[in-house]
């Protein structure tokens, strides 16, 4: 691209083309070596997400190609005005932007609950500026605390639960185990226990396409909790959900971040294997679909998102070190370091006995139920919580193992 020679800067200002054909001109100029900025999408205007005199920076998410999801807002909006909802998790990655979305639909009250203090109050004060006369309760307070979760309940009353709070980085849960069942699994059984007690309308669970044939105990914890809310189901009038997704761009301990990070300390950038994938989404795509797929919700579903086209790590921190304005492998490398204790080459998000069905959205499908035996599911899963509490780990795997068939533990050294 000769006539590039002499040109320092390209300003992409087509605001209202697809995402697809953005992906496809930023395609064609990224290997240019010239710096890339963009002027802010129509829909990104619209939301007030972007000012219009701040033209930005070229991001990963623009080479994900996907065009912004077509909602059945008036569905959303029935499902969640004047209506008293409970976010679990509320300050983290997903909760926060599930707050932020729940707020523009009125909500009755809308109640975030977290353990960490800081999160949540940052997200309270972001709703209290950009929603003034929102009824909102912050409360402090572990899943793992029964007792706290049934004065909450008691108090409030909330129609609608989603449940965000959990432990999700793969390598710290492979080094504590028990911290994962306990957060994840007890975590899930003690709100939808209470859930149910209380009447609760509805409860979605945040998943992960690492509860399918999990090989490390993070997956395996969230397909626990797959488990004890389809048994919630049959057990109580709440209608019980979860929501199973791929990685979220952006989120608290995702790869852009730490990428990001990596470039601006001039590298290298750490990839585990040069053929590692994975699904990728944007946080507000995720959690508009999981809105979504909560309001067609009946009971007992397992929703899995359309994820895209899975995307390889390696691709992706090429790309982003291209639009920071370096070359990879020159001014800023690559190293690979091997794959971590119970990490996949890629994720699924089905498992193979479930099986697929349509929804009347097109980016979101249900795995069809499969019964297990409820007595055997009960006593496994207690058997897997009384091992975590006595901190027996060979029996805790073997527990895991009986009821998730699948399991395979890759794990190489001694568990905390």
């Amino acid at each position: 691209m000769k006539f590039l020679d002499d040109v320092d800067e390209i300003i992409l200002a087509m605001p209202s083309i697809t995402h697809k054909r953005r992906k496809e001109i930023i395609e064609i100029y990224k290997d240019s070596g010239v710096k890339m900025k963009i002027l802010p999408g129509i829909y990104e205007l619209i939301d007030g997400q972007v000012d219009i005199k701040k033209i930005r920076d070229v991001d990963i998410e623009d080479l994900l190609g996907r065009d912004s999801i077509a909602l059945d807002n008036t569905q959303i909006a029935e499902d969640i005005k004047n209506k008293t909802v409970i976010v679990t998790g509320g300050g983290g990655s997903i909760g926060s932007e599930l707050c932020r979305q729940i707020a523009s639909f009125s909500p009755k009250l809308l109640i975030i609950f977290d353990i960490y203090e800081n999160s949540a109050y940052d997200i309270q004060n972001e709703l209290k500026s950009k929603y003034p006369t929102l009824p909102l309760k912050v409360l402090i307070g572990s899943v793992r605390d029964i007792n706290r979760l049934d004065e909450v309940f008691s108090k409030y009353r909330p129609q609608l639960v989603f449940h965000a709070a959990a432990h999700k980085h793969v390598p710290l849960m492979e080094d504590s185990p028990f911290e994962a069942i306990k957060n994840n699994t007890v975590g899930t059984k003690n709100v939808s226990e209470i859930a149910g007690k209380y009447e609760v309308q509805r409860f979605v669970l945040i998943s992960t396409d690492k509860a399918v044939n999990p090989t490390n105990i993070m997956g395996a914890s969230k397909r626990l909790a797959e488990l004890v809310i389809q048994d919630m189901n049959k057990k109580y009038k709440t209608e019980y959900v979860a929501v199973r997704f791929g990685n979220v761009l952006g989120s608290n301990g995702s790869v852009i971040p730490l990428f990001k990070k990596q470039i601006e300390k001039g590298g290298p950038i750490t990839v585990t294997h040069p053929d590692i994938i994975r699904y990728f989404m944007t946080i507000p795509e995720a959690v508009q679909l999981v809105l979504q797929a909560g309001s067609m919700a009946k009971g007992g579903e397992i929703f899995i998102l359309d994820m895209g086209e899975p995307v390889k790590i390696v691709d992706l921190a090429e790309d982003l070190i291209r639009l920071s304005g370096f070359e990879p492998y020159e001014d800023i490398d690559i190293e690979f370091t091997g794959l971590r204790p119970g990490e996949k080459l890629f994720e699924e998000l089905l498992l193979a006995e479930e099986g697929i069905l349509d929804t009347k959205h097109e980016k979101i499908f249900v795995g069809k139920p499969f019964d297990k035996d409820d007595d055997f599911t009960r006593k496994s899963l207690d058997g897997i919580i009384e091992s975590t509490f006595e901190g027996n780990y060979s029996q805790l795997e073997q527990r895991i193992k009986f009821l998730i068939p699948s399991y395979r533990d890759k794990l190489q050294h001694k568990k905390a």
